[in-house]
């Protein structure tokens, strides 16, 4: 099933939407996000966690 990270659940604020076939094809997607955007240039566990957390199904 197709997943879902609507990155303001995360961050408040931020209208991104990450949508991929998988949990790891969102959380990549959201790491380039994360770095492009938030200026994150390494994403720490403890956002990496929140960050799989909030990934849903589609």
């Amino acid at each position: 099933m197709a997943k879902i990270l609507r990155c303001g659940d995360v961050m408040p604020g931020c209208s991104f939407v990450a949508e991929g076939k998988d949990v790891a094809e969102v959380m990549a997607k959201g790491a380039q996000h994360a770095k492009t955007a938030h200026g994150m240039t390494a994403i720490p566990p403890d956002v990496a966690r929140k960050v799989e957390a909030a990934i849903k199904d589609k």
